[in-house]
């Protein structure tokens, strides 16, 4: 797999961004040290000043690739995202059994992430700590309608498509399959933060992941 995605550029839409961020060097390193400053500092606190201090460049070359830091941050969630697909793509891959390729979605969608060799500038792990805390300030906002429009979310959304049709392959009666899909997914993220930070409210510790919490959700609310 390892080898797979190192030939494989993530795609992102390009309406996200002003400059590919990948076609450079100095791209690179906005997206390197972007993600490491925003698990630092928190995204409230981010800017383009302080990221300019950090990778020796001036503000105004990043604008040159994104045009705010809420653009920024699309763009880290849509990669983030794109990256969970290639690998749920490729763990469920012609799978006969359609209970274990449902199995195996959830796993990729709900697992503890490790870093990914193949993208040397991105640090998922501290990528998918971002995730976790400042995924919902990428949409709640007034203008998600207007940005859904223009495919903003279009990876995410893909994602979600992918996973609510494991979720019929294995009941095509189930009304409910693109509901218990996006739960799957955001809850798996709100229960990681649970974990680490309220954990008196969460069954999910060291023993119990949210990956087994959601396979046993999943299996009992569509058999």
């Amino acid at each position: 797999m390892i080898n797979l995605l190192s030939n494989l550029k993530i795609q992102v839409p390009d309406k996200i961004y002003i400059k590919d961020p990948e076609s450079s060097d100095l791209g690179k390193r906005i997206i390197q040290h972007s993600i490491l400053l925003i698990e630092e500092i928190g995204f409230d606190s981010f800017t383009f000043k302080k990221l300019g201090t950090k990778i020796g460049s001036n503000e105004s070359s990043i604008y040159r690739y994104f045009e705010s830091k809420h653009k920024l941050l699309l763009y880290l969630t849509s990669w983030y995202w794109a990256w969970i697909e290639y690998q749920l793509v490729f763990a469920t891959f012609n799978m006969p059994d359609k209970q274990e390729q449902l199995y195996r979605a959830i796993d990729v969608v709900t697992k503890t992430i490790e870093e990914d060799v193949a993208f040397s500038h991105i640090n998922e792990v501290v990528l998918n700590k971002i995730i976790i805390n400042e995924y919902s300030k990428s949409y709640l906002t007034k203008e998600v309608d207007s940005e859904n429009k223009e495919g903003y979310f279009v990876v995410y959304k893909r994602l979600i498509s992918r996973l609510s049709d494991m979720i019929s392959n294995v009941n095509e009666d189930y009304k409910y399959a693109s509901s218990l899909a996006s739960t799957i997914v955001e809850g798996a993220l709100h229960q990681h933060f649970l974990k680490e930070h309220f954990s008196s409210i969460t069954d999910c510790n060291r023993d119990i992941t949210p990956t087994e919490f959601f396979k046993e959700l999943t299996i009992k609310a569509i058999s």
